[in-house]
């Protein structure tokens, strides 16, 4: 039984190959729950093997898990944050009206933090004026100015005096421009993080890499660039998408590309871990479960975790 009064979202993140949707879907079929991504290149239709989309995990004996904010764009789109987080508060209201719990699950920490910290994704202009009456304040003092123009989730805002100056900035604009005032639903996350050991993470993901390959994400890559995307779009997407077609565009070969790519995404799940950690220094709690764990115990311990 979930406590809604104190939470209304779980969110599952973790770095690559640390089983993040492994351990979020039969989680979501225990507690009549629906997936929603949280993944910047899963947003992308037929860019599947690279992204690590493994669909079929989305089945519990024999029932589908629903899920969002997958297969929603077209490769060589630019999806965005701001588009995320409007996308991701439409499928949680949707979900909530239907009686259902919404599970978001991903490991792009920008999407993550854009909507935990509910951040009004419009560009605000700089106010010279406003700053430079700022300057000379304490921390503590723009900490207090702040918070009596709005109330403060966490300490991300406020944790150097540029951004706190930045945070009344941008209040003060929304105070004196409220046609453009942006209304999100307020979240209670229950936040939980999955921990897996570097090594075990880095031999993981060697072995992700070499199955996908042997699963044909080089011929995806072909069929993507056939299907008419540009060469340069690609590119952008990074990791898989950036070496795979240098490698079909005959400017790598293919063991430089394993190798260059192998390397690439463990850096990348150092990156994420990272970020996380940054959460966490920021205000956010991360209860951490052990990917060495048997999947009933962690699912046992986030559920006690959901009855407050």
């Amino acid at each position: 039984m979930i406590n809604s009064n104190k939470y209304n979202l779980l969110v599952v993140l973790g770095p690559t190959a640390s089983g993040k949707t492994a351990l979020a879907v039969p989680l979501a079929y225990e507690i009549n729950g629906e997936i929603i991504s949280a993944d910047s290149r899963q947003v992308y239709r037929n860019m599947d093997l690279g992204t690590g989309k493994d669909l079929d995990e989305y089945v519990v004996e024999g029932q589908q898990v629903p899920y969002h904010l997958i297969n929603i764009a077209d490769a060589g789109y630019k999806y965005n944050v701001y588009e995320y987080q409007r996308d991701f508060f439409k499928a949680f209201e949707d979900i909530h009206r239907r009686d259902k719990f919404p599970v978001m699950c991903g490991g792009t920490g920008m999407y993550i933090e854009a909507v935990l910290n509910g951040y009004k994704m419009i560009q605000v202009p700089s106010n010279p004026m406003l700053r430079k009456k700022l300057e000379s304040n304490t921390l503590d003092e723009l900490a207090g100015v702040l918070s009596s123009m709005k109330r403060l989730h966490n300490t991300t805002e406020v944790d150097t005096k540029k951004r706190a100056i930045r945070a009344i900035e941008i209040e003060t604009y929304y105070q004196s421009h409220p046609e453009i005032e942006v209304e999100l639903p307020e979240l209670r996350p229950l936040i939980i993080g999955v921990h897996i050991d570097r090594e075990k993470r880095r031999e993981k993901i060697t072995q992700r890499l070499r199955s996908r390959l042997k699963e044909g994400m080089v011929e995806e890559v072909k069929r993507i660039l056939e299907a008419g995307v540009n060469a340069e779009d690609l590119l952008y997407y990074g990791l898989e998408y950036k070496y795979l077609t240098l490698y079909v565009m005959g400017e790598l070969s293919f063991e430089q590309m394993f190798e260059r790519l192998n390397i690439a995404i463990h850096q990348f799940a150092k990156r994420q871990m990272t970020w996380f950690r940054k959460m966490e220094r920021n205000g956010f709690q991360i209860h951490w479960v052990d990917a060495n764990d048997s999947i009933e115990d962690r699912l046992s311990k986030i559920k006690e975790l959901l009855q407050g």
